[in-house]
């Protein structure tokens, strides 16, 4: 069998998403630690574009970004499909897994740094595109693959764990059962999954890790000079 690296940064969960998706194919790898603050030799010559993880390398070829390594994955390594085989159910697992990518990144760019009246701002709009994707996707099922995790469950595994110390950090719930019960009962069904469950960061490290880089971001914007009507809109 070729040789199996995966390039990571321990706080990511687009990292975990590649580890979960190789413990479910029961894929061996070696896992590389990446200090960010200074890029190693090994991950600017596989991702000389981004310089970002996750990297995996398989057999000396790098592919990068989370969701092209989940598709590499579930083609390379047929056992355990993550994905469904019906074209159309397939085509529906795509959908939503751009959903998150185009609908909530934006919106959680906003809601991660926002104080004061923005906060609950920002959660309630994370609240209505996470409404959708509670109806429209998960609907009543315990998992978005069905009764067993499969891909969407995987992207957006995050919800899971990491949004309960963003949540924590910013000081306003955004998955409160009475709003939206279906997902906070599938946070806690994902969380069982033994392969989950074992392969996750310290709590108490990832809390202070987003309280952090929080306190950063705000610093940040409250220095940002305030536009003058010379400036461009």
């Amino acid at each position: 069998m070729e040789e199996v690296k995966l390039l990571g940064f321990w706080p990511s969960p687009f990292v975990y998403r590649v580890i979960w998706a190789l413990r479910l194919k029961d894929v061996q790898f070696d896992y590389v630690e990446e200090d960010l603050s200074n890029k190693s030799e090994l991950l600017l010559r596989y991702n000389p574009v981004l310089k970002k993880v996750p990297v995996l390398i398989h057999g000396g070829k790098a592919i990068a970004e989370s969701l092209v390594i989940l598709e590499y994955i579930e083609e390379t390594w047929p056992q355990n499909p993550l994905l469904p085989k019906d074209p159309h159910e397939k085509a529906l697992a795509r959908f939503w897994m751009q959903f998150g990518l185009e609908k909530m990144r934006p919106i959680h760019q906003a809601y991660f740094p926002a104080i004061g009246e923005e906060r609950e701002k920002a959660a309630k709009q994370y609240q209505e595109v996470l409404k959708i994707l509670e109806d429209q996707c998960l609907g009543d099922q315990r998992f978005f693959g069905g009764e067993t995790i499969g891909m969407v469950d995987i992207v957006y595994g995050m919800l899971a764990y990491w949004f309960e110390c963003m949540e924590e950090a910013v000081g306003v719930k955004v998955i409160e059962p009475s709003i939206l019960p279906r997902l906070h009962a599938w946070v806690k069904n994902l969380k069982q999954v033994s392969v989950i469950n074992d392969n996750l960061p310290h709590h108490g490290k990832l809390l202070a890790y987003y309280k952090t880089s929080r306190e950063k971001l705000v610093s940040a914007r409250s220095t940002l000079p305030t536009p003058s009507n010379h400036d461009a809109s």
